[in-house]
């Protein structure tokens, strides 16, 4: 293969190193506190990797590179298009915050390494090889923990990424142990490698049912389903809001993409192995996740909570992928579970987007009682709250509800009914809580002084918008659903 079309593969990554190195050299030059130069400078270079990825996608500009350790394809692009819209977005909605919560206290590292997170995701996107999934996981984490540690003066921030960081390094470990194991079970590292020895039977069956094991154990700590949630709400809880916004977010694309690639596509000769366990994952996460939610007073511990209910559905999709070898039945299932993914970071974007907006110097707008009588003080932002709460809910008709009901179809079509009424139930219990949130947004009155502040413009348009575009997805679902669809089709064939 010529290097020329090696390095047009791998176009968007040089390029974000090149323009995070661009932006982290020219915030030092800048002396205002708002750092305008900076943002402007981060939003154009998102503005540039989505031509460039949009440009790959349109002229097929598919393969591999370096031995098969990247993987350019349908999914890589739009996972990678979808990620540099949210981060795009969580600037947007984060900027004013970051600035008067002293995130930005000693420069605009606030963008920069929120760029270098990204480039971890990306490389865990077109990860097909085990060290490349290593790598992404590890830029990308050691850029979060630095993130949620930026406001040196609250130690509330500081314990959130000790916590994270000691849990990381845990997990980064666990995951090299399972690395380990199905290196020496099959002697590959390429995931393309490893599916064909698994697949022809020449795998030492012990080593790689273990080695699954670590390396299903270890990602599930990453998304934070339980057992291993335990991160997840003092994490969202003390990091600034701006920067909840990044963890919340793009990591569980990079995260979602490296398990399909990994566990779901390389690994699918052990499923009967690997499927009871996301199967026990999900239900776990499903119950607690959503039974806790319910007791939470932190308007960010519900969201946290209710995120790892919402991994739940991801894993149900992804465990419904493999029915007597049917590449249908894959790509359906796994299509539901990446459009599932994708409508929880845009609703999830959009409400922390909202805590970020209606926070006013000095108040942080983080309880749930804080959004009493929004409505009368905001009918724009309480609509925006209205469509993330139905959205996250699974209400019709926004895209929740779609992407609720494709999971719920893959199970029933693998014969998973029963797990499919657990899941419809525990649904109807997560509804609580977010209704609640409307219900005081709409129906209570506010108690003493005015919480919620307003932002710029700029930032309630664009609130405006997600929403909206959360309402057109629900009705109007199929294009999305069809893109999902195709690039889970892509992947299947990786490295062939």
């Amino acid at each position: 293969m010529h290097s020329s079309f090696q390095l047009a593969l791998v176009a968007p990554e040089i390029l974000l190193l090149i323009l995070a190195t661009v932006v982290l050299l020219a915030d030092a030059f800048v002396k205002s506190v708002q750092r305008r130069t900076t943002f402007a400078l981060t939003l154009a270079s998102l503005f540039l990797l989505t031509l460039v990825s949009l440009w790959q996608w349109s002229e097929g500009v598919h393969g591999s590179a370096f031995g098969g350790m990247y993987i350019a394809d349908s999914l890589s692009h739009l996972l990678k298009i979808a990620s540099y819209i949210a981060v795009a977005l969580i600037l947007v909605y984060g900027r004013d915050y970051a600035e008067e919560h002293e995130v930005m206290l000693t420069g605009g590292e606030f963008y920069s390494l929120t760029l270098l997170t990204l480039m971890g995701q990306m490389v865990m996107i077109s990860a097909g090889n085990m060290i490349t999934v290593y790598m992404g996981i590890e830029l990308m984490s050691c850029s979060l923990y630095a993130l949620i540690a930026l406001r040196r003066d609250s130690v509330v921030a500081t314990e959130a990424a000790m916590k994270y960081f000691v849990l990381g390094a845990l997990t980064s470990g666990i995951l090299l142990y399972g690395m380990s194991m199905i290196y020496g079970a099959t002697g590959e590292l390429g995931l393309h490698q490893i599916a064909q020895v698994v697949a022809g039977g020449g795998a030492g069956r012990l080593p790689l049912v273990f080695g699954t094991v670590f390396i299903v154990a270890a990602f599930a700590f990453k998304l934070g389903s339980v057992p291993f949630h335990m991160w997840v709400p003092d994490v969202y809880d003390g990091s600034p809001t701006s920067v909840t916004l990044v963890v919340s977010t793009t990591p569980y694309l990079a995260v979602f993409a490296a398990m399909v690639r990994l566990i779901n596509l390389s690994l699918h000769g052990v499923a009967l192995d690997w499927q009871p366990m996301l199967l026990l994952l999900a239900m776990l996460s499903l119950a607690v996740g959503n039974i806790v939610a319910i007791a939470q007073t932190s308007f960010k511990r519900m969201l946290a909570y209710s995120m790892i209910a919402h991994l739940g559905y991801v894993f149900l999709g992804l465990l419904s992928g493999v029915v007597e070898n049917r590449p249908p039945a894959l790509e359906q299932a796994y299509g539901a579970s990446l459009f599932y993914l994708l409508i929880y970071v845009f609703s999830t974007s959009l409400t922390f987007g909202l805590i970020v907006v209606m926070t006013r110097r000095g108040i942080e707008c983080d309880q749930i009682t804080d959004l009493r009588g929004l409505n009368r003080r905001s009918p724009l932002l309480a609509g925006a709250l209205l469509a993330a709460m139905f959205s996250l809910a699974g209400i019709p008709p926004f895209a929740g509800f779609y992407a609720k009901l494709s999971v719920l179809q893959a199970l029933v079509g693998a014969d998973h009914v029963a797990v499919a009424v657990f899941a419809v139930m525990m649904s109807l219990i997560g509804a609580f809580y977010y209704l609640r949130v409307v219900k005081m947004a709409y129906f209570d009155e506010p108690e003493g002084e005015v919480v919620a502040g307003t932002a710029g413009t700029f930032a309630n348009r664009l609130l405006s918008l997600n929403g909206l575009a959360l309402l057109v997805v629900g009705v109007v679902p199929g294009g999305l659903m069809a893109l999902c669809i195709q690039a889970i089709g892509s992947s299947v064939g990786f490295g062939s």
